[in-house]
């Protein structure tokens, strides 16, 4: 039996199973490829590719689909001598349906993903970040070379040090309230300015589990991405824990910039 969180099972695993299924069979074949994929629920990705996907089942292909906070794997395998020409060829399928939604494959993390492109452009980063509490520098600094190209980033959870820090004003927070378009906008371009950046992405939102209105509902976040281009902002709302509600909302900032720099 292995333990059940990744960070344990997957040093055991590497160690010890790994080893012994190279082993024991030495003379199989067997192919697996993930395709990850985020902006798409599981049901819905399913439903995308399932029916084309069905000839190359038919073929002795298997498919699984995992959905983790703000991203879907998607699981190709195969076994025997046509395993490769199988998998390769279902690959190319589910890459022309999901197309841009695919942002990387196998163990790949977007934040490594999007580190790997600032650094192929050149580009440098900046952040502003309040409901997600560092979590977006977290990840990306979690990279090995982002120093490189990520600046540094604000935690402006209150209202002061948003004006102090981010150039946030006044009387765009009393007007509009510190979860809007308009403060993200504002904490955008002063992470950007303050820190001379290519890139800076702002966050605000409401974590939950209170704060929410009518209006405004728990789960609302707004992240704002600053470029020479200007400012843009988009709304989510995402209905989760605290934890995980970071987690989804750090991963759509990242996919943003993604797409972006892959344009």
């Amino acid at each position: 039996m292995l333990p059940g969180p990744p960070r344990e099972l997957r040093p055991m695993f590497d160690a010890s199973v790994t080893p012994l299924l190279k082993r024991e069979f030495a003379d199989e074949i067997f192919i697996c490829r993930t395709l990850l994929t985020t902006g798409i629920g599981e049901s819905r990705v399913q439903e995308f590719v399932e029916a084309d996907l069905e000839p190359f089942v038919q073929r002795g292909l298997e498919i699984g689909y995992c959905a983790r906070p703000g991203a879907v794997d998607v699981r190709l395998v195969a076994s025997g001598a046509t395993a490769e020409k199988l998998t390769t060829e279902a690959e190319a399928v589910v890459q022309k349906i999901l197309g841009e939604s695919i942002f990387g494959r196998d163990d790949e993390e977007i934040e490594n993903v999007v580190v790997k492109l600032l650094a192929q452009k050149k580009k440098t980063l900046a952040l502003a970040e309040s409901c997600t509490g560092g979590l977006l520098a977290n990840r990306i600094t979690d990279v090995p070379g982002a120093s490189e190209f990520f600046l540094g980033g604000v935690v402006g959870y209150a209202n002061s040090v948003k004006e102090k820090f981010l150039g946030v004003r006044a009387e765009t927070l009393q007007k509009h309230g510190a979860v809007s378009e308009a403060v993200a906008r504002e904490m955008a371009l002063g992470a950007r300015g303050k820190f001379s950046s290519d890139f800076a992405i702002a966050i605000t939102g409401i974590a939950g589990p209170s704060g929410g209105t009518a209006e405004k509902p728990v789960g609302t976040v707004f992240i704002a991405l600053a470029s020479a281009n200007g400012v843009e902002v988009k709304k989510f709302l995402n209905v989760w824990e605290r934890a995980t509600f970071k987690q989804v909302t750090t991963t759509q900032a990242l996919e943003w910039l993604r797409r972006t720099l892959s344009a």
